[in-house]
């Protein structure tokens, strides 16, 4: 006789009369699985909708089964816990099955738990941002805008000749982001063009790296004072360099002439950013003094003051506009402003960051930009709505040097860990980690303009080919730190300014 064995989920017995489901291919006997059918109309082992008619019976032979026994007898007893057997087994199985149903309820009530804390987290970041752009607003509301002021003259003001002092928040225009997505649509299509060509006057690696030191000055800042803090060169004639020193002046130079074009005396402390206008006459400075300048070169005069900060300035940078300046602040804050009338359109901060911003940069598109912080963290703004759209970890210690490159994909990063890392805009991920030498301190970070090298300045000078991240390139001719470099047109020279107050230049 076939000992037909009973699905051991169940009960684990030879069947006296057992059946087939065709559902799960599984022996059953039929008695229980007529119970549990009529309780749950399913087949047990996979939930399946399953009904009598459809069991099939398997013929065996039995032995003749004796007369039912009465009531009283040792059978009918046997019978009786028989089944209570068979009902507590079935008990046991559906208890079973309902275990394992409450586990996969509980852990999708922890999944959806999870993402409402997300959610929760997101809109809280949307309120602050919010309520940011909202008190923004406020000011335009209330009060009249101050007449535009041309920045070729100078404003009214005091007795000393200083000009007025704007820190009234105007808010960000349609007008004005109408203004910047212009900008950028039409720089995106340019790069578009461009497309991933090398120019064809760009100095090839192989002559970069043959580059050595054709001039040096270390007359254009004070001795008393010593050191460059920050450079930059004019975008439209590479000639002339911009500096900004220790000793609170700004300094512009001709490269060519070899002699100092204008000095420029307003900042009460140090200058810590410069920049020049890539078509105006015009320069700007930053200092720890909280103020932004914004000088005439051939007027030798400061034309115009931002206070947009309430503590140190720690990073500038001009829009692809021309027409307005990016500022980062120690106050937590980064600021947006109009060079032309010296108006703040508006001011943030993470408030749930709570840390200082120690440089500012902006993407070659212009609708965002970045930041740097004093506990190591790298945040990507969206200019237009004012918000903080991605961050970037990894570095240790203060950031302290940030570089978009042309191409728009790549942003280049340096702090106090000794190492610079770059980043990828398009899956917001560091995919290169430049580990430089132990207590190597980087201070300035540059692409050429067709994104082809970078430029690492801090305890020397190196640089990198993109891509392959080779370094083609490294000088020590600086006694003291490098805190400003900036490439000429094409990598035709490389320029470099220091802590030991000179202004270097490298060529063929």
């Amino acid at each position: 006789m076939y000992r037909l064995m009973l699905p051991h989920s169940v009960s684990n017995e030879v069947p006296e009369h057992p059946c087939v489901s065709p559902v799960s291919n599984q022996v059953f006997e039929r008695r229980l699985i007529e119970k549990y059918i009529a309780e749950n109309g399913v087949d047990p082992m996979n939930s399946q909708p399953l009904s009598e008619e459809q069991l099939i019976d398997i013929k065996v032979s039995h032995p003749i089964r004796p007369k039912a026994p009465s009531s009283t007898s040792i059978p009918a007893i046997l019978k009786a816990l028989q089944d209570e057997w068979d009902a507590v087994m079935l008990h046991s199985f559906t208890l079973r099955q309902q275990l394992q149903t409450t586990r996969q309820e509980l852990s999708h009530a922890l999944y959806q738990h999870d993402a409402a804390c997300r959610v929760i987290a997101r809109l809280t970041k949307e309120v602050t941002a919010a309520r940011e752009a909202l008190a923004t607003l406020k000011p335009q509301a209330g009060l009249v805008a101050p007449q535009s002021m041309p920045a070729s003259q100078p404003a009214a003001g005091g007795a000393g000749g200083e000009p007025m002092e704007v820190s009234v928040q105007v808010g960000m225009t349609p007008e004005i982001i109408q203004k910047l997505q212009d900008k950028a649509t039409v720089l995106t299509t340019e790069r578009k063009k461009r497309g991933k060509t090398v120019p064809e006057e760009l100095v090839r690696a192989e002559d970069l790296s043959k580059y050595r030191q054709v001039a040096s000055h270390a007359g254009l800042h004070s001795a008393s004072v010593p050191g460059i803090l920050c450079m930059d060169l004019c975008p439209s004639d590479t000639n002339k360099v911009l500096t900004g020193g220790a000793d609170k002046n700004v300094v512009v130079f001709d490269k060519k002439e070899e002699q100092i074009i204008a000095t420029l005396k307003g900042h009460t402390k140090k200058v810590t950013s410069v920049i020049y206008h890539p078509s105006q006459s015009v320069v700007f400075s930053a200092s720890p003094d909280s103020t932004i300048r914004v000088w005439s070169v051939t007027g030798g005069n400061c034309i115009q003051v931002v206070r947009a900060h309430e503590a140190s300035v720690t990073g500038l940078s001009l829009h692809a506009t021309g027409d307005y300046l990016l500022s980062s602040s120690e106050d937590q804050y980064w600021a947006f402003s109009d060079i032309q009338t010296g108006q703040v359109l508006t001011k943030v901060t993470d408030e749930a960051a709570g840390v200082a911003l120690t440089c500012a940069q902006f993407h070659p598109d212009g609708l965002i930009f970045g930041t740097g912080t004093a506990d190591s963290q790298i945040k990507i703004w969206d200019l237009k709505e004012r918000t903080n759209v991605a961050n970037f970890p990894g570095h240790s210690g203060p950031v302290t040097s940030i570089a978009f490159s042309e191409n728009g994909y790549y942003l280049a990063t340096g702090a106090q860990d000794s190492s610079v890392k770059l980043w990828d805009l398009r899956k917001l991920k560091n995919f290169k980690t430049i580990a430089l030498d132990n207590n190597y301190e980087v201070k300035s970070l540059v692409f050429d303009q067709s994104g082809t090298y970078l430029a690492v300045g801090g305890s020397d000078i190196r640089v990198y080919i993109c891509k392959q991240w080779s370094e083609v390139l490294n000088f020590s001719d600086h006694s003291g730190l490098v805190t400003g470099l900036a490439f000429g047109d094409n990598a035709q020279f490389l320029s470099s300014a220091g802590m030991d107050r000179s202004l270097k230049f490298y060529s063929l």
